[in-house]
């Protein structure tokens, strides 16, 4: 989703809980990976890989100067002819320790398998935020949780864009005197010109 997508989609979210709820959750991220260098391990279910928000991380990463937004994507199942940056599996998660920020995106109530790991991983020192589902189980694992409620008004994908949005911007220092403005122009001019985000 470019800017202008993004743009639009806050102007018909104006007036709604979404746009500070998106830029809060997407704050903490940015506060949980930033002083630590990074350490951000992305995982989903087992039906569900969140490749989009992973993508669009990394893109948001790259725009605003903030490498420590690049995630390691978690998959459940990884082969053996997978390249490198899709070949982590769930046993990074167990490996997780203080410092390092475990977002996990689950639709739906995530599995025990994937509940234990991340109870782990929380206990080992590693911070938990939870995007989607608004499964108990979860929740109390979480330092924060985002819930996304089924409905046509807005989805699960909508919301990750918008959060995925909101870090990258947020993560922006703040220019001073005359070169605000023009510092501002010229990320938009690039975000509006540059190619489309790799596919993963």
């Amino acid at each position: 989703m470019d800017a202008v997508r993004v743009a639009l989609l806050r102007e018909v979210l104006a007036g709604t809980e979404w746009l500070g709820a998106t830029r809060r959750f997407a704050g903490s991220l940015r506060a949980c990976v930033v002083p630590h260098g990074g350490g951000l391990l992305l995982v989903g279910t087992e039906t569900y890989e969140p490749w989009h928000l992973a993508a669009h991380l990394v893109d948001e990463a790259a725009w605003s100067g903030t490498p420590e937004l690049t995630p390691t994507l978690v998959r459940h199942r990884v082969l053996a002819s997978d390249p490198a940056h899709l070949s982590t599996g769930l046993g990074r998660i167990e490996a997780a320790r203080r410092g390092e920020t475990l977002l996990v995106v689950a639709p739906d109530a995530p599995d025990g398998e994937l509940l234990t790991r991340v109870h782990d991983a929380r206990r080992a020192g590693a911070t938990v935020l939870a995007l989607g589902s608004d499964d108990h189980d979860l929740a109390a694992l979480s330092h924060e949780i985002l819930a996304v409620p089924e409905g046509p008004d807005l989805d699960l994908d909508t919301v990750q864009h918008l959060v995925s949005a909101a870090a990258g911007e947020n993560a922006l220092p703040e220019a001073r005197g005359r070169r605000r403005l023009r510092d501002r122009l010229s990320r938009l001019a690039d975000q509006l010109t540059s190619p489309p985000p790799t596919r993963w």
